[in-house]
């Protein structure tokens, strides 16, 4: 999961709880609210109840007095129909309601069930089939249904107590009319009986008491103003004249004649009523305005809480974002920084101190230093110490690379060192060996001085092995083009078993450039010797060389038991891409190889050959090419060593050339005896096991396990030849070869060149003493050359032996 998800997740998480909280914070408010809404529906519909109560209580008069024979239908008829649009408004009014409590929602019922029978109870009334007692009590009990739901109402849950003794005292000043409209009925009762009787007296008595008691709660539980609102009403003349015709009623005993009309008591009660009615109403909208300014409180403080609740939870989530995307964003810059240093920064560094002399004197402190700091932007949080501490493992591992490649050059440079001074050995022991051979007589010591010879090449390739992998080349210079078939012969006679290496096609036409001479030369030995190394040793390694389109293609055949296909891939990636470091001693061939084809675009390529053995491809482009120089005769082709030619071939890929039979007595040709050191054509390279193809050991005469080519171990080593030099100006003062396979030099003979492999049918020696040849000279160019390589190993050596007094005593024992 990304960081911006974890992050996402924990930002969720509490603010998930904080909104949790909030709701719970906030729901005592916006219920309240919603409670204060519901009361307000309420209150407005008992405003509306307290007027259609009030008609009722005009319709129940109007009925009284029809009944009674006291009044007309019309009064009747047009009381009824108030009464039903005050009915309409009513039920319009309690449809509105979401919830009410549930002594009041009873009392809405039955008032509902009353609505409903309303009409049948008119019509007894018009007909007259009614008496005064039921039509009475059928109206009593709808008004005091009606009273009781104004009342009910203060029961309502979350009721302020104020506005509940508000709502009571309202709902005590509507018992007040109502007991003032049954001493109406009563008294007209009375009226048309002819008197009070008894229970008429106690009703109208309990009326009057009923109104003093539903007063006094109006007092105790309605503020102050509402008692002026009343008393300045009812002192008015309408109200004092209803007072004084009650009290003349009142004051009339049973079974007498009331001295009040009809009329007049009709029209003196209903003007109190009408009183009480505007009483009513004013005390409805004072209650109905202290309930909206209640839900209006109550809205604004939940409105108020909500969106604080709510800005809250946006600016957290916001300040949430904000944070976490610098943090992304910081992380990210890491992330980038960091892929940027593993993938391109770093290889990049590692590749230029893989170089030689990528250091150019600077510490490594100094190169660390240089690089700089991968990631720019820090801080003094965490992440911000994670960006220092990823530059202080960027610059530790800058340092350790850089000491690592001043520990490889130090390497390199001993390594060149130690190379050098083997050369300057093998050289002088050459010297020695030309001085002997001169001179030399006996074939049985010339023979031996012969291995010797050949055994100081090897030791030769192996030192400029060493040079190759050290980052130098040899110092000597050609300035003329040698053909290939030369360069193969010479590649030939720096390896241990030359006399199992068999020509097989090769064009004529193909030379190879003066410059790239002993590196050609130098890579087809290694080849050569791990062919031969690692091949059964009674088997030929055949050599072909053809041109392919604009380059020539050299192959090597050997009859081993090959290599394993993951094997061939690790060692063609080797040979493609060269170590820039020193590699392994055992591996030493296979490095060398791909340096030096590096050096010259030359590609080399380990095949699968379709039978027995491994096929080596070396791909020489036309930058290494050059015109073969003609020569008298073209070399024989057939086994090194050996007299008789072999048949041809065609020119193709992966064909094997002709392998015959092995003669390991007969060199390839004798030294001239004017030779020196510098016209020799030995390039670097290893040679006693250490190419590394097939994994060969170091040191002369140690192998690698059979498994590796399935070889039979080598044959013990052969007499050595005489090494086919590859010269600008080749000489040679061999006349002949012996019947027992070694050249005879003839005394103030004309220089010529031995053929190679060729057999004399006569042995030639002459007896007669000559004074010794002269050296031949050079010309110039090559003396300035071979005195500028050898002053710049004098410097290096001079360099090197300030820097390590154990180089000092060495150089000193050697001497």
């Amino acid at each position: 999961m990304k960081i911006n998800r974890r992050l996402a997740l924990l930002v969720t998480a509490p603010l998930t709880v904080a909104v949790a909280f909030s709701g719970l914070a906030l729901a005592p408010a916006t219920n309240q609210a919603l409670q204060a809404h519901r009361l307000t529906e309420m209150v407005d519909v008992a405003s509306t109840a307290g007027e259609l109560t009030h008609q009722l209580q005009r319709e129940r008069v109007a009925a009284t007095a029809l009944v009674s024979k006291q009044g007309d239908t019309e009064a009747f008829r047009e009381s009824s129909q108030a009464t039903d649009t005050s009915v309409a408004e009513f039920r319009a009014q309690i449809a509105q309601l979401s919830e009410v409590p549930g002594s009041a929602q009873g009392a809405l019922d039955r008032i509902e069930r009353f609505i409903d029978e309303m009409p049948s109870l008119r019509a007894q009334v018009r007909s007259g089939d009614i008496t005064i007692s039921a039509l009475a009590f059928g109206y009593r009990i709808v008004i005091a249904d009606l009273n009781g739901y104004r009342e009910g109402i203060a029961q309502a849950d979350g009721v302020d107590a104020d506005i509940a003794d508000r709502i009571r005292a309202a709902a005590a000043l509507s018992e007040a009319a109502e007991h003032t409209a049954q001493q109406q009925v009563t008294v007209l009762r009375a009226q048309a009986a002819g008197g009070f009787t008894t229970a008429s007296q106690r009703t109208f008595d309990a009326g009057r008491l009923g109104y003093t008691e539903s007063i006094n709660v109006l007092f105790d539980l309605g503020p102050d103003q509402w008692r002026t609102w009343l008393e300045r009403t009812l002192s008015g003349a309408k109200a004092l004249e209803a007072r004084r015709l009650e009290d003349e009623i009142g004051r009339t005993g049973t079974s007498k004649d009331i001295d009040v009309t009809p009329k007049e008591w009709q029209k003196a009660s209903q003007d109190r009523l009408t009183l009480l009615r505007s009483v009513e109403t004013r005390i409805d909208a004072s209650v109905l305005s202290a309930v909206s300014d209640a839900r209006t409180t109550l809205f604004w403080i939940s409105g108020a809480e909500i969106a604080l609740v709510l800005l809250t939870l946006v600016g957290a989530v916001i300040v949430a974002v904000r944070l976490g995307r610098v943090m992304i964003r910081r992380l990210r810059d890491l992330r980038n920084a960091a892929h940027e240093v593993a993938h391109t920064g770093l290889p990049a560094v590692m590749s230029e101190l893989s170089q030689p002399g990528a250091l150019s004197g600077a510490t490594p402190e100094q190169v660390a230093r240089a690089t700089g700091n991968p990631v720019k932007t820090t801080g003094e949080d965490e992440i911000g110490e994670v960006g220092e501490a990823f530059n202080a493992v960027h610059h530790e591992a800058v340092r350790l690379a850089a000491q690592q490649a001043h520990i490889h050059e130090q390497f390199a440079d001993t390594l060149v060192g130690v190379a050098r001074r083997g050369a300057q050995l093998t050289t002088v022991m050459v010297s020695e060996l030309d001085a002997v051979q001169r001179d030399e007589a006996d074939p049985a010591r010339m023979k031996t001085l012969f291995a010797l010879d050949h055994l100081a090449i090897r030791m030769e390739r192996n030192t400029n092995s060493l040079l190759v992998l050290g980052g130098f080349g040899q110092a000597r210079v050609r300035s003329q083009d040698v053909d290939c078939s030369t360069v193969i012969m010479a590649a030939a006679q720096q390896i241990e078993r030359f006399d199992r290496v068999s020509l097989g096609v090769v064009e004529s036409e193909i030379g190879i450039a003066a410059r790239a001479v002993h590196d050609v030369a130098h890579i087809l030995a290694e080849l050569l010797d791990n062919a031969t190394r690692f091949s059964p040793p009674d088997k030929q390694v055949g050599v072909a060389v053809w041109r392919l389109w604009d380059r020539a293609v050299v192959q090597i055949v050997d009859e081993g038991v090959g290599i394993t296909a993951e094997r061939r891939a690790v060692c063609n990636a080797a040979l493609r891409e060269p170590r820039s470091g020193i590699g392994d001693i055992r591996s030493m061939g296979l490095h060398v190889v791909a340096r030096l084809a590096a050096r010259h675009g030359i590609t080399v390529e380990l095949c699968d050959s379709s039978g027995p053995g491994t096929i080596a491809e070396v791909a020489l482009p036309a930058s290494v090419l050059a015109p073969a120089p003609r020569k008298a005769a073209p070399p024989p082709r057939g086994t090194l060593g050996e007299d008789r030619g072999h048949g041809g071939r065609d020119n193709g890929a992966r064909r094997k050339a002709p392998r015959p039979a092995a003669q390991p007595d007969r060199p390839v040709a004798a030294r001239g005896a004017t030779q020196d050191a510098g016209n020799r054509v030995a390039p670097p390279g290893d040679t006693t096991g250490t190419n590394g193809f097939h994994g060969g050991g170091s040191g002369a005469g140690t192998r690698e396990p059979e498994h590796e080519r399935g070889a039979a171990p080598a044959p013990a080593p052969a007499p050595a030849p005489a090494r086919h030099p590859v010269r600008d100006e080749p000489v040679s003062r061999i006349a002949g070869v012996s019947s027992s396979g070694l050249p005879v030099r003839q005394r103030n003979a004309p220089p010529q060149r031995a053929t190679l492999g060729k057999r004399d049918g006569s042995e030639q020696r002459s007896g007669a003493a000559t004074p010794r040849p002269s050296p031949r000279r050079r010309d110039s160019r090559q003396v300035s050359d071979v005195l500028a390589a050898y002053a710049q190993g004098i410097n290096r050596s001079t360099n090197q032996r300030r820097r390590s007094t154990t180089d000092d005593d060495t150089e000193r024992s050697e001497k």
